[in-house]
């Protein structure tokens, strides 16, 4: 009976530090989820400015071997598994936040290129003829029908490439690059289960509501897009 008491007594005590941990470690938790934040965001932004200009380029162009090449040589990023592509730039850019970064902006590249290709693609040509109609040149159909129309096509492929992105990024501790990874791998190094907790239990909450802020976005589009829809059918009838 003593050794039952003692026993619950010891995992209450235990399963008590896997929320004082918060606390206690609160300065590395918060740095680690900032270092977390930076690599992922760089990542998805780089990835956006690359991506989303050459899906709409793809798009748009008629010569088919260009579009091949160009989804073929992203693809074969996404099929590298995530340590060998992190390991692959060590011996180009040496360890840290640099080669995490370029390791998941080529991940990042697919998703979005594929998801802004096939919004345009998706385009009704009928709500293009009516910008035509209404007088709008390729440039002005393109930034003020096109993109709109396609805005919720593309912010599903960024939502989706965030949530990857965040959860990848927990590897690029592995060539130094911090972030919550590096309080997973250290914690696993002393058998610390309640940093190891921590830290993976903020990366999925970042990752949750990474992903919760993006559909409000993706949401926003959508109901812009019906309305511009809707407005140029009309313009075009009236």
């Amino acid at each position: 009976m003593f050794m039952h008491k003692k026993g619950w007594r010891f995992r209450m005590h235990e399963f008590k530090d896997y929320f004082t941990i918060f606390l206690s470690r609160y300065p590395d938790l918060f740095a680690a989820l900032m270092k977390h934040l930076q690599i992922s965001g760089i990542a998805i932004v780089l990835g956006c400015i690359v991506s989303i200009p050459l899906g709409i380029f793809l798009a748009k162009t008629s010569i088919k071997w260009i579009q091949s090449v160009a989804f073929t040589i992203t693809n074969i990023f996404q099929t590298i598994p995530s340590l060998a592509m992190l390991a692959i730039f060590i011996p180009l850019m040496g360890v840290g936040m640099k080669p995490a970064i370029v390791a998941l902006f080529l991940y990042s590249l697919m998703p979005i290129l594929r998801n802004t290709f096939a919004a345009f693609e998706s385009i009704d040509p009928e709500v293009i003829e009516s910008a035509k109609g209404m007088g709008f040149n390729a440039s002005q159909r393109l930034v003020s029908v096109e993109i709109p129309l396609a805005m919720p096509y593309i912010m599903s492929g960024i939502r989706l490439t965030t949530v990857y992105i965040i959860n990848w990024a927990t590897l690029a501790a592995v060539i130094g690059a911090g972030g919550l990874g590096e309080l997973i791998i250290g914690g696993m190094g002393v058998n610390n289960k309640p940093l190891i907790f921590a830290a993976a239990l903020m990366a999925m909450v970042l990752a949750f509501f990474a992903n919760l802020l993006f559909s409000q976005f993706e949401k926003l589009f959508s109901r812009k897009k019906n309305n511009n829809k809707g407005s140029i059918q009309m313009e075009e009838k009236v």
